[in-house]
Formats: C-alpha cells, structure tokens, sequence
C-alpha cells in the first residue's frame, strides 16, 4: 500500500483488485472533497477501469442477491458495474436516494456454475481521477423462488422474501430496475421503472405486515409489478396495504394500482406516524396472464431532510377469485 493507493492485485484481503484501487477513511479529504462512508470507517474508491472482485462458492441453479454500500464522489455521472459471468448490471449512481450519499443496493443474479467470480468494477472514464464511486460494505444472500401460498394469486405478497440487510445501515435496500439488473431480487416481482424501488425492514421502518415491505421512493419512475396466471373472462379481487413507513415521509401520497384493464387510485395523508390502510379493487381477467402493477402517484422527500426521496409504503398484496 502506498499511501492510500492499493499496491498488487492481492493487497486487498479476499479480493482480488485490478487499475487503480484506492483504500479510504470517511469524512473531509485533501483537495476539499467528502467520502461518505455510511457503514463502518473505510471504504475502497475504484478509479478509472478499475475492479475489485471475489469468488464465492455458490449452488448451481440457485437464485442470490448481493447488498453493497455504494456511493459517488463526485457530482458528474458515476456508474458501478457490478457482474458474475455472462450476467452484468450498471448501476447508476447519479441519483442520490438520502442526502448523506450512503445508498445501500442490491443486484441478484442466477448461479450457473458452482463457482462465481463477483467483479465490481467502474467502467467510466471521469475527467477528474479523484472521482469514482466508492464500495464500503457488501454481503450475499442465497433467495428462495417463491411460491404460491393458499388463497392468493400472488408470490411473495407480504415481500417476506429479499435481499440481506446490512446489519449497521438504517436505510433499507435499494431494488434496481430491470434494465440495470435482469434477475429481481425481490424474487416474485419486476422492478418495472427507470428508477429504484426501496426494500424497508421493520426494524428500522414501520411495516404493516411481518418483517418487510416496499416503499415507492421516485414517484411515477419507482414501481413493481407481477404477471399472475388468470383465467380469461373470471373476476378476481386485489387488495393490499397502502401506509407510511413513520420515516419522516410527510404530505398527501397516492397509489397507483393495475390489474387488466382496471385501476384504482389510494389516497393517503401521511404525518409521518406510521399509519396504513387496506384497500381493494375488482377486476376481470381478460388473458391467461394478468399484469399487477403499482407505482406512486407522486414524488416526495423527507420533511425535515428534503435531500432524501421517500414515499408511500405498501405491503401483503393477495388477488383472490370471486366466487
């Protein structure tokens, strides 16, 4: 190690690195620039072309989420690719979800091999070489494929099932959309928009139901959706949570719900004190696959942090026959 500068491509424990790695501490840098670093003190900056990447034991066949701590350091386009063999995603990191830069993603991918090589790698070429986004914390998590549970025609309704949290991050779990990653890793469902959608806990987020649910962070471009089997001409009911996750998420939200050629708008006020409600709709199928999707009817931020996106909360979406 030079300085910060990491020296061989083994320098780095676990990893191997490739062009220029560099390994820092948090906070206020020379030159007046600022690292954050939202989980632990250090993190690695990958400069131009560079990569860091590890291999991991995994089962063929079987569906993973990687979680990362990943940030920008500058304020021009940054982009992280992350990648196993023949599957790779770039994940943007422009768009900053909360004003202290310590986003937390996830990017899934299916095992073909027993053995993955992991590779994050920084793709750009900025005009300033002390840019380059920063990786200061990643964990991996083997998904179960979701199953039908009785009385619903929806997989993974409750949004039990998704990637690892990380124990010290507050933030929950940003879902890219499909373009950026093709294998959801909220598995069930399709990150239908151009931006993320959030995966929230209940340990650090109020969550109507179980453990887990997902918050509408980016308005009309933060949305889900499901392609169930139905039977062409049979009227179905979709009901599911709508609320706030007591975030600090304030003002009048709406979602957006639809299913065949149905739709229904759920105004919610928020306070901001972790309040929800059910709502439900009918609809008649019209194929043998029918298409569930929501999104956030408007945008909003944080009322005492307006540099951090926040929005509606919705959780335990069942579609059911009627009989």
């Amino acid at each position: 190690m030079k300085k910060t500068v990491l020296i061989g491509k083994t320098a780095l424990p676990e990893w191997e690195i490739t062009g220029f790695v560099e390994y820092i501490a948090g906070g206020p840098q020379p030159g007046g620039m600022f690292f954050p670093v939202a989980h632990g003190v250090h993190a690695v900056r990958l400069g131009n072309e560079a990569t860091i990447s590890q291999k991991l034991e995994v089962k063929p066949g079987s569906l993973y989420a990687l979680t990362f701590g990943a940030s920008r350091t500058c304020a021009q386009d940054e982009v992280l690719r992350v990648s196993v063999p023949s599957q790779s995603g770039d994940l943007p990191l422009q768009t900053l979800y909360n004003s202290f830069g310590g986003d937390v993603y996830a990017w899934a991918f299916v095992a073909k091999t027993s053995q993955v090589t992991v590779t994050f790698h920084n793709p750009g070429v900025q005009e300033d070489p002390a840019c380059g986004p920063l990786l200061d914390a990643v964990a991996i998590k083997e998904l179960v494929h979701p199953i039908y549970t009785k009385g619903n025609l929806v997989k993974n309704g409750g949004f039990e099932e998704g990637p690892h949290r990380l124990v010290n991050s507050t933030q929950g779990v940003l879902l890219p959309p499909k373009q950026e990653d093709l294998t959801s890793p909220l598995p069930g469902w399709i990150i239908e928009s151009l931006k993320a959608v959030k995966f929230i806990d209940s340990k650090y987020f109020n969550v109507p139901f179980g453990h887990a649910a997902i918050e509408l962070v980016a308005g009309k471009e933060s949305a889900i959706a499901q392609v169930i089997r139905t039977s062409p001409g049979q009227t179905y009911t979709l009901s599911f949570v709508v609320g706030d996750a007591k975030n600090d998420c304030h003002g009048s939200m709406m979602v957006e719900a639809f299913a065949a050629k149905d739709t229904l708008k759920v105004p919610h006020t928020s306070v901001g004190g972790g309040h929800f409600k059910t709502a439900s709709f009918k609809f008649k199928a019209v194929e043998a696959r029918t298409r569930i999707t929501f999104f956030s009817g408007f945008y909003h931020t944080k009322k005492t942090d307006i540099g951090s996106l926040c929005g509606p909360v919705i959780d335990e979406i069942v579609v059911s026959h009627v009989a």
